[in-house]
This record gives C-alpha cells, sequence and structure tokens, in this order.
C-alpha cells in the first residue's frame, strides 16, 4: 500500500487517466479520492458516479446531460456529471458493468473532451481528469467481447492493482485501531492478543468494508475489553485451510485465475505452510502433507519453491 501511494504521489502533477482494480470494499474510492486531493484538481470538484448503480434507461442522460424536449418530460435542459465534473475529476466506478452500447459514445468524450447532451445540437468542451475502477479483469471482459478494446487502452493508462485485505493481513491491526477510535470516540477500547489474532486470520471476502462493519457491530454490543468472545462466529471459528480454499475459489469464480492457476496457487501455499510447519524438513513436509518425499521433490521444482520460504 505504501508503494501505492508513492505511485500516487508520483502522478500528483499529471493529468492521465487512472484505472484502479481490485475487488469490492477494497477501498477504491478512497484512493480515488486521495489521487484527486493530491492532484492540480485538487480545488475543483471530484464527482463519484457508481454505474452499478444507475439503471442502463437513465445512465446517458445522467452522464452526458439533455437538452430541452430531448424526450417528453425533458421541459428544461439538464448537465450531466461530466459538464458538473468540468476543470476537477470524474470518479466511474464499476466500469465493468458500463453497457457495451454507451462504449463509443464515452469513448469519444474521453478522445474529444467534448460531448453532446441527448437531444442536444451544440458540442459542450469539458475539461476533466478520468478516473476509473473495476472489480474484475477488464482485459478479460475485451477478450469476450463485453469491452471496446480502444475504450479499454484509452483508460488503462496508469493502472493500480489494490490489493485484497486477506493478502496484507499486517494492515489488520492498524486498520481495527482505527476503527475502534473511530467508532468510540470517548475512547477506544482495548482488544485482547487472541482477539486481534482472530481477525488478522480471517480471509475478509468483503474486504476492508466488512472490517469496518465488524468492528462497528462489535464496538456497539461489547463493554469493556474486545475477547474473541466479542467476534463473530464466522471470524472466530474460521479454518485457515477453508480460508485459503474460500480465496482460491474467489479467484476462479470471479474470472481472475484459470482453474490451473489456481490449483498452483493452492499447491504452492499448502507446500509453503508445511515447509514453515517443519522448519525446512521436507520428509516432515511430506508427511504432513500426504504426499510421497519425491511427489514433493516434484512440486518444488515445478513451483520453484525453497525449503525455507
Amino acid at each position: 500500500m505504501r508503494a501505492i501511494i508513492s505511485h500516487i504521489d508520483s502522478i500528483s502533477g499529471s493529468d492521465s487517466s487512472v484505472l484502479l482494480i481490485g475487488e469490492t470494499g477494497v477501498g477504491k474510492e478512497l484512493v480515488a479520492e486521495y489521487i484527486h486531493h493530491t492532484s492540480v484538481r485538487a480545488p475543483n470538484p471530484l464527482i463519484k458516479v457508481g454505474l452499478a448503480a444507475l439503471p442502463p434507461e437513465l445512465l446517458e442522460t445522467e452522464l452526458f446531460g439533455h437538452a430541452r424536449g430531448a424526450y417528453t418530460s425533458a421541459q428544461g435542459e439538464k448537465k450531466g456529471l461530466f459538464e458538473l465534473a468540468d476543470t476537477g475529476s470524474i470518479f466511474l466506478d464499476d466500469i465493468d458493468d458500463f453497457p457495451i452500447a454507451l462504449q463509443a459514445k464515452l469513448l469519444r468524450v474521453l478522445e474529444s473532451r467534448e460531448l453532446m447532451r441527448v437531444g442536444g445540437t451544440t458540442a459542450i468542451p469539458v475539461d476533466f481528469r478520468l478516473i476509473t475502477a473495476s472489480k474484475v479483469d477488464l482485459k478479460e471482459l475485451v477478450n469476450k467481447g463485453l469491452f471496446r478494446a480502444d475504450l479499454y487502452y484509452r483508460i488503462n493508462v496508469v493502472p493500480l492493482v489494490i490489493p485484497p485485505l486477506r493478502d496484507r493481513p499486517g494492515d489488520v491491526p492498524l486498520l481495527v485501531n482505527h476503527f475502534l477510535k473511530r467508532f468510540s470516540p470517548d475512547g477506544a477500547p482495548a482488544i485482547d492478543n487472541d482477539a486481534m489474532g482472530a481477525l488478522v486470520r480471517y480471509s475478509w471476502p468483503g474486504n476492508i468494508r466488512e472490517l469496518r462493519n465488524t468492528i462497528q457491530r462489535i464496538t456497539l454490543f461489547t463493554k469493556g475489553t474486545i475477547t474473541l468472545a466479542s467476534l463473530p462466529p464466522e471470524v472466530r471459528e474460521e479454518n485457515p485451510v477453508e480460508t485459503m480454499i474460500k480465496a482460491c475459489d474467489r479467484c476462479f469464480a470471479e474470472g481472475q485465475m484459470t482453474f490451473d492457476e489456481v490449483v498452483a496457487c493452492l499447491e504452492t501455499n499448502m507446500i509453503r505452510g508445511a515447509l514453515k510447519q517443519s522448519n525446512g524438513n521436507r520428509t516432515h513436509a511430506a508427511r504432513l502433507l500426504g504426499l510421497n518425499i519425491s511427489t514433493l521433490r516434484d512440486k518444488l521444482k515445478k513451483y520453484n519453491i525453497p525449503d525455507q520460504p
């Protein structure tokens, strides 16, 4: 995360389009706000658009506005969100849900920096910095014909991958303490080591959003020190192997990895875990995994895994 923030700081003087890639709940909107507020456009508007929340039939007029008389209920002209973002930034969240029928019009606005309101006849110049976010790999959508390649390359100037919370467990204690202070303004409660350990081990499928809501719930119902018993059952009881399998299943279901890549990831993580538990002893690690020592050697070579990961 420090590397991501450093990267953002290095482009603060640029107007390049930024594409944020990450699972739901990792904080892409907060990153978009940071990009805007550290840029030269900071004094000007930041317009945030949740594309998945807008009905398809309203999306065009919401983004580009409409002229008077464009349709029956259009009794006056209306500025679209791109016009409202003029001189500032616009954040298009869930760009992967953007209808392909409107992608050509979006591309024209990005290329020409002019837009035409629905039912309008005059091109309107607009000056904005574009920030988009996607919860899936857009290149896969391009390959499937669900996303225009030219639009993808136009928005993918500066890609930033926001890692899921399960891949950065060291951030969990920092976030827990932050949310405890936020939801307990009169004094954050203490949290014991067992409870913190369970919070760190949990896979957080809902990422930071789930962690925030969990801490808020805990502060509402816990008096005094937060213990293991204070935590929700799913956090308190999750098995590490089940956590790993859930993560792999999510990677496959969301199309982030092929079946072979998921299998390789799972095998690699299990082998590394067994080697760590056995202090690098291959025979012991093979026994923990239920493998022949020769099979383990083959997999160590295949995945280029050292004895002391």
